[in-house]
């Protein structure tokens, strides 16, 4: 290398380590991360990407950018409420302060006035009873998953689970409930066809090796026509009958009716008609952290609560934390986003789109999560070039928009109010950027740009 090559100017790594802002920095990161963020920046000013007098600022600069969690928070314009790739529910800022404060040290397992040990998640199993009150007992699990797989092993492992063909689904990522349930060593006893079961199917199905009768609520899709069902109210005096209990997997974590939601089955309902267990999901209507819930009779709950699988699938102390606050503190933002005004929704959207001189425009919105699969969620979007979408996703902050019919769609039922301003300045950072790129092509509006 020639002795007037620039490259012997680059800092080096010793000198960059020392600086005082790199120092504070390793306070928060890893050294390993510090380090790797020096050599990246320093390897892009030996490929001439950078002078060398400009590797100091750059590694300062990506340094106080760089965060411990490689996670992205994301504004949310989908108009989807419960977003599955974006973490479901978002938390409430009473759970968001649960779960701060359960960070350290906390009586998850001890009774501070004795200092004898307690029972686990004894706050979250109140909570869950007070909101739930058929629910003689409660129990929580790392998630809705794995409240299926407890249950199903507690009661039926080595014997037969009856459920109808039309429940037998598939949930996310492929997952499909047949496969979950014959892991545990339960047998599958299928009843019915994929459009009508009867109450006699079931009957001829129970016997001796039943290990309970099973009912999933078909959460993600809708089976209309000439089709029947068996709830579990009618199930219930056969159930008695043969000793066996009725499980009822609800998914979407509803505890009591929504009159927003009809049709969507909630816990209090299902026990008080005869389940009883009810599964349900933490993080979808119920508004609160990654969680299995299960509600029911308390000799079924002891009989899962007592099984070994029980302490590999329990919930840590922050989703315990998180959980009843969830239900002890006010409305969730799930709660808020599915009952928003659609004047309010408007408002907001008429002035996002008079900012930046687009359009409005009529957009349902969605539950999401596999909760009331085609319920709409009457509101407004403002419409953009579909273009824009990209920008708005790689922009800061992170928007994700509703990409649909050529067109870029911000829908802000699921941003919180507060947000509108950090929404407005990205919109305008997008569009600035999309003008930059201009190409004349129609931009989704019914003009060009």
């Amino acid at each position: 290398m020639a002795q007037d090559d620039p490259r012997r100017l680059i800092p080096r790594t010793d000198q960059l380590m020392g600086l005082p802002a790199v120092r504070r920095a390793r306070e928060r990161l890893s050294e390993e991360v510090v380090r790797s963020l020096v050599r990246e920046t320093q390897e892009r000013a030996r490929r001439g990407e950078l002078a060398p007098e400009q590797v100091e600022p750059a590694v300062l600069g990506a340094l106080a950018e760089r965060s411990a969690s490689t996670l992205t928070p994301v504004l949310n314009a989908t108009g989807v409420v419960v977003h599955t790739n974006l973490g479901r529910a978002p938390l409430s800022a009473a759970a968001t302060e649960a779960l701060v404060a359960a960070a350290g040290y906390v009586d998850v397992e001890l009774d501070l006035r004795t200092g004898t040990r307690s029972r686990r998640g004894a706050g979250a199993r109140a909570a869950l009873l007070a909101a739930c009150p058929p629910a003689e007992d409660a129990l929580v699990v790392n998630n809705g998953a794995a409240a299926l797989v407890l249950a199903t092993t507690a009661l039926a492992a080595g014997r037969e689970v009856v459920i109808s063909r039309g429940e037998l689904v598939e949930i996310g990522a492929g997952f499909r409930l047949p496969e979950l349930i014959e892991s545990t060593g339960a047998r599958l006893r299928e009843v019915g066809t994929t459009n009508r079961t009867h109450l006699r199917d079931y009957a001829e199905a129970i016997g001796p090796e039943t290990g309970c009768l099973l009912k999933v609520h078909p959460s993600n899709f809708r089976v209309e026509g000439f089709t029947s069902g068996v709830g579990a109210e009618q199930l219930r005096p056969l159930a008695r009958a043969h000793g066996v209990p009725v499980v009822a997997d609800l998914g979407s974590g509803l505890l009591t009716p929504d009159p927003y939601l009809p049709e969507e089955p909630d816990a209090a309902s299902a026990l008080a008609g005869g389940a009883d267990l009810v599964i349900a999901s933490g993080d979808k209507l119920l508004g609160g952290p990654q969680a299995g819930v299960l509600l029911g009779r308390a000799e079924v709950v002891a009989r899962l609560a007592g099984h070994p699988l029980a302490r590999a699938v329990r919930a840590d102390k922050l989703a315990l934390a998180a959980l009843e606050a969830t239900l002890a503190g006010g409305p969730t933002p799930v709660v808020q986003a599915l009952h928003a005004d659609p004047d309010r929704l408007r408002a907001r959207a008429e002035r996002l789109a008079a900012a930046v001189g687009a359009p409005v425009v009529p957009h349902d919105g969605r539950v999401g999560g596999g909760g009331a699969p085609g319920v709409p969620l009457p509101g407004w979007a403002v419409r953009l070039p579909e273009a824009a979408a990209a920008l708005l996703r790689a922009g800061r902050p992170a928007v994700l928009p509703r990409v649909h019919d050529h067109a870029c769609l911000l829908d802000l039922r699921c941003v919180p109010e507060p947000d509108d301003d950090r929404l407005l300045a990205a919109v305008r950072a997008a569009l600035t950027a999309l003008d930059e790129t201009d190409d004349g092509t129609d931009d989704g509006t019914g003009g060009t740009r």
